[in-house]
């Protein structure tokens, strides 16, 4: 691994690799976070996300860096950012890249290493526009890869014996579907894409799914103890992405004690073509914000409630509430509205 005193060359991305000559390799798409990330020290709390390449965090185990001589472990830089900064372009890039992978004959599953920050977000978004019938597992750390007792390494190895999995011989005592879709995995702990949310700023077990279990945990050895079935969506495909950044404009705006109408005014008149509420409790709001939205509601600008409560859900009944979204945290509520409105 690069020691601290590296971090001021940023790294060069890795070209991409043709997987198809290597039947069932597994291939890791880099995007940079934490993960790739460089302290000031193996102790020091700050550190420099996304300067570690992804051919150096696979070099880092010993046990991936075989695979990789042996050709069944692929790695390509799709991006190399702190997920603060995650953008639509890199979405775009990165659900394509994964979509052809998956259609890959030569591909058995797909490795996304990524920041923790939005990682609710990207596996989410994933969740819902790619045809996954391979595994595509997302995994990130709490720890930069220069920190004392990193968490990086195991995730990432973890996320490997996933994707892995899906060219192994199903056993009786495991779910007669192979792997597939999109799942994160943080902690041995597999989550579903569509329910995984970040619960802890620092802990490294961070992640959980609300009110829902883990489908899977990882054995030491690399096994799965399956807990539910493999997430299933009917995927939007990529055809509906706009082909630059141009995506809907949806904010996120909080119901609060003193919430004053001009914040939902103040979008609705720069032009944002929809609004998340995170609403109090099970999805009520103050108000203000109720009849400032008579506005929205008018205008046929969509807007919709969450909760910004950690688990529950939307328990609230109205006439705007689409039962599909109840369970949705408000930053994967705004993305499906973002999805809806491109599909309009």
């Amino acid at each position: 691994m690069p020691s601290p005193a590296n971090k001021a060359k940023a790294p060069r991305a890795s070209a991409p690799r043709k997987p198809g000559g290597s039947a069932g390799a597994v291939v890791v798409l880099g995007t940079g976070g934490t993960i790739a990330g460089v302290g000031r020290s193996a102790t020091a709390a700050g550190y420099e996300a996304a300067r570690i390449t992804v051919d150096q965090l696979v070099a880092a185990v010993p046990d991936l860096q075989g695979m990789a001589q042996q050709g069944s472990l692929l790695c390509e830089q799709v991006a190399q950012v702190d997920s603060k900064d995650m953008d639509f372009g890199i979405w775009r890039r990165l659900a394509t890249r994964i979509q052809e992978l998956v259609d890959d004959p030569g591909v058995s599953g797909i490795v996304v290493t990524h920041g923790t920050d939005t990682l609710e977000e990207t596996a989410y978004f994933l969740h819902r526009v790619l045809r996954a019938d391979k595994p595509v597992v997302m995994t990130a750390a709490m720890r930069p890869a220069t920190g004392l007792n990193a968490d990086g390494p195991r995730n990432l190895w973890d996320a490997i014996a996933v994707a892995h999995a899906a060219a192994a011989p199903v056993s009786p005592d495991t779910p007669a579907d192979a792997p597939h879709g999109v799942v994160v995995v943080m902690s041995s702990q597999v989550w579903a894409g569509a329910e995984v949310r970040k619960s802890h700023s620092w802990h490294i077990h961070a992640f959980d799914a609300g009110d829902a279990t883990a489908l899977a945990q990882v054995r030491l050895e690399g096994s799965l103890t399956m807990r539910r079935g493999w997430p299933r969506s009917d995927a939007l495909g990529l055809d509906l992405l706009p082909a630059d950044d141009r995506w809907p404009w949806v904010e996120i705006l909080t119901s609060c004690a003193g919430s004053d109408a001009r914040a939902a005014d103040a979008l609705f008149d720069a032009g944002a073509q929809g609004l998340v509420l995170a609403g109090t409790g099970g999805g009520t709001l103050h108000a203000a914000l109720e009849a400032a939205l008579q506005r929205w509601t008018a205008a046929g600008r969509p807007w919709w409630r969450a909760t910004r409560v950690a688990r529950g859900g939307l328990t609230l009944e109205a006439p705007d509430i689409d039962d599909t979204h109840r369970e949705l945290t408000p930053a994967q509520a705004r993305v499906e509205l973002m999805l809806r409105l491109m599909a309009r």
